[in-house]
């Protein structure tokens, strides 16, 4: 492997030289650094990055901490794609570090970044706590942004979505298609975007008179598998359902799987909607119908803060959008 050294030797100047070039330090003639660059493309030497940005003191990465339990599954890689697209649209690198299953990990992940010079941070946590994320905002030396877990001690710094209202939206569309017997299927627990939705749907039932909800919820784990037993359970407990909400995307499209197989039509015998507007939901038959969750544009705003970009004022909570597709009916 080509080394420092060896593009010193080649271009007859010292190791020290060579640093100062590759730093940008202003102490080196122009001639020279003519003959380092030579050196360099001759040797083919590819300079180490890291070590440079931390002998600099400067960066071009942006950081993102999520933890391993939500990498399976559409709404992590929209979620990664949209903070890589942003990062490369300001001329910026995405750093991923691993939260792993813990608090503590999580907290680990984001020093980690900060010691990599990340000039900000974007943490979607799912172990931390409030209080934990409200310290770790207010320590940081670099900007900490709180991806949708609202804070109150620092509104600047969390952007989340109001999963509360989008289901709210959802519930209201599939009452208007006539649908009173709304089945739901959680993710796994604790999950805030879960929490929210399943609150809405229940409030929901509730403002229709329907008391005994907890008849009809089922358990999911976010996965198509789990999607599919959940539908099967509810079914065999004969509630008269007409409706499945589930949690996500991936849960409903299980369910459709499980409502073909024991010969119930969809939407025909029992309508199936989700969260998320996952890009396989639009070419599954019967095509989802979901909510569309704006993850593009808490990234982009989050991204936008740590640069100290000009960005929507409007407010720290985003809503979903309706999208109305094949898998609801009329009743």
């Amino acid at each position: 492997m080509v080394t420092m050294l060896d593009v010193a030797r080649c271009a007859g100047v010292s190791k020290s030289t060579v640093s100062r070039v590759l730093n940008g330090k202003n102490i080196v003639r122009e001639e020279i650094k003519a003959v380092v660059y030579k050196a360099i493309e001759e040797t083919g030497y590819r300079p180490n990055l890291l070590a440079q940005q931390l002998a600099t003191q400067k960066t071009n990465m942006i950081g993102l901490v999520i933890t391993n339990d939500v990498y399976n599954g559409p709404f992590f890689s929209t979620l990664v794609y949209n903070a890589a697209k942003f990062c490369e649209e300001h001329d910026r690198r995405l750093i991923f570090a691993d939260g792993k299953n813990s608090a503590e990990e999580e907290l680990n992940a984001i020093d980690f970044l900060v010691r990599m010079k990340c000039a900000g941070i974007m943490v979607y946590p799912r172990h931390m706590s409030s209080a934990q994320l409200e310290k770790t905002v207010a320590d940081s030396p670099v900007p900490v942004i709180v991806l949708n877990h609202k804070l109150t001690g620092h509104v600047d710094r969390a952007i989340f979505i109001d999963h509360y209202r989008g289901a709210e939206i959802m519930m209201d569309y599939l009452f208007s298609q006539g649908h009173k017997r709304i089945a739901y299927i959680r993710g796994r627990m604790p999950s805030p975007s879960n929490s929210a939705r399943q609150q809405a749907w229940q409030d929901k039932l509730i403002s229709q008179g329907q008391q005994d909800y907890e008849k009809l919820i089922a358990q999911g784990n976010w996965s198509m598998e789990s999607g599919y037993q959940a539908a099967r359970e509810l079914i065999s407990r004969q509630e008269n359902v007409t409706a499945i909400l589930a949690g996500n995307d991936d849960m409903a499209l299980g369910a459709i799987k499980a409502l073909k197989d024991l010969n119930l039509a969809v939407p025909e015998a029992i309508s199936v909607a989700g969260f998320d507007n996952a890009t396989i939901g639009h070419y599954f038959s019967p095509a989802l119908t979901t909510l569309d969750t704006p993850l593009d544009q808490m990234v982009k705003r989050a991204v936008e803060i740590i640069l100290d970009q000009p960005h929507d004022e409007g407010g720290d909570s985003l809503c979903g959008t309706l999208v109305v597709r094949e898998s609801v009916s009329r009743r």
